[in-house]
């Protein structure tokens, strides 16, 4: 029977062939060591041998307060692969996931900068406004586009109504502006209140949610959309009490009949902006919105000169378009694996909490509509002039260069929200 060495290093007397199991002499305990034991079954190398319990070192304590294991000697420098496999998520990142690393990195950066107390104060604000500046362009650059593209569509029809006439420009002018932007105002405040609650939902990992407040704001905006019908209908007489003079105003009237589909399309259009942008998904809406740019124009062009529907047809052409670009956008939603999370199909739960809704969706419309009742008002009194036509067709042109220059500001307060 052959000898075993406690010390476990050499090999009995007259023995040449493989190296025999070792054995340890343990207090109270004798523990056999196989030939598995001395070879690693991975590389076919003698393992390193290793010393009794009593003379191992203790393993050491972290800071959560559990032992970290020795390392075995012979996985000390084994290949990582495994642990890379173990270290990758099972499920793969949420859309802008990646807009949100880089937001992350230039928050830090900032931070960096802003601490930094060796640099002078004013060096660090000019450095921390050019991160921030950058950033912001970034972001801001798709949404001021999505505006202004938008707004040029309404300017358009403006200038094609103008080429009919300066009683067709007048007419243009107090029914976009005068009427319409009452409508668009109230939506895109009601929409507003979607900005909010999806960037919430976002924010706490409810991606589901985003889709159910965005078909929530549709159904209540929708239900808006009803009077405001009505109040297009009733625009001639409206226009009458108001003061204006009754051949500008039956042919505003006309114009504002064609618009009757544009509100409802705006009531689709400003929920869908609003989810859309709570996810940094901007540049697919300025791609929509430049190509329908361009079959407006021409579509307006076949419809007003070709056809001579005139101030009809004018309206009815933006209208189309405006529903061009909702269709769009939904099926950008439908189809893209970046709303995977957020659109999971239409939901009952859009038809509860409609009330609280309202009152949230209310709240931030007064505000918005503030603002924009003032070129309305504006345009009302131009109407009241002892040269009514020319004075709506003039105000018409400075107003709605101003107003597509308002856009910018537009755009960069929905990147900044």
């Amino acid at each position: 029977q052959t000898k075993l060495r406690i010390s476990g290093g050499g090999e009995p007397k007259g023995h040449t062939s493989q190296p025999q199991p070792t054995s340890y002499f343990f207090p109270g305990r004798r523990r056999h060591r196989s030939f598995v034991d001395l070879y690693s079954p991975h590389t076919g190398q003698r393992r390193a041998e290793l010393p009794p319990l009593h003379l191992r070192p203790r393993p050491q304590e972290t800071e959560a307060g559990r032992k970290t294991p020795h390392p075995h000697p012979d996985t000390t420098h084994a290949p990582m692969a495994a642990d890379s496999k173990l270290q990758s998520p099972l499920l793969p990142p949420p859309a802008g996931s990646e807009g949100e690393e880089g937001h992350g990195a230039a928050s830090k950066r900032l931070e960096s900068i802003l601490s930094d107390e060796s640099v002078p104060w004013a060096r660090r604000m000019c450095a921390a406004t050019a991160v921030e500046m950058r950033m912001l362009v970034r972001l801001a650059a798709p949404a001021v586009l999505v505006y202004m593209i938008n707004y040029l569509m309404s300017m358009s029809t403006q200038i094609f109504s103008g080429h009919l006439g300066t009683l067709e420009l007048a007419a243009a002018s107090l029914g976009n502006t005068g009427i319409q932007v009452f409508a668009y105002g109230l939506m895109l405040g009601m929409g507003s209140a979607v900005e909010t609650l999806c960037g919430q939902a976002y924010g706490a990992n409810k991606f589901d949610m985003l889709g159910i407040y965005m078909q929530r704001s549709t159904v209540l905006l929708m239900a808006t959309g009803i009077p405001l019908a009505v109040l297009y209908a009733f625009s001639r007489p409206i226009l009458i009490l108001l003061g204006e003079s009754p051949e500008i105003a039956s042919a505003a009237a006309i114009f504002v009949y064609g618009l009757i589909p544009q509100i409802f399309a705006y009531a689709s259009n400003f929920p869908i902006q609003k989810f859309m942008q709570a996810q940094s998904i901007m540049a697919p809406s300025a791609y929509i919105s430049t190509a329908t740019l361009a079959v407006h124009l021409v579509l307006s062009y076949l419809v007003v000169y070709k056809f001579g529907l005139g101030l009809l047809g004018a309206s009815l052409m933006l209208s189309v378009s405006w529903w061009i670009i909702v269709i769009g956008q939904f099926i950008y939603i439908v189809t893209s694996s970046r709303c995977r999370l957020t659109w999971t199909g239409f939901s009952v739960q859009a038809f509860s909490g409609l009330p609280e809704f309202f009152k949230l969706s209310l709240a931030s419309a007064i505000m918005l509509c503030l603002e924009t009742w003032y070129f309305q008002i504006l345009v009302l009194i131009a109407g009241l002039l002892k040269d009514p036509e020319m004075a709506l067709a003039s105000l018409s042109v400075c107003m709605t260069i101003s107003g597509w220059v308002f856009m910018i500001s537009v755009g960069f307060n929905a990147a900044a929200r």
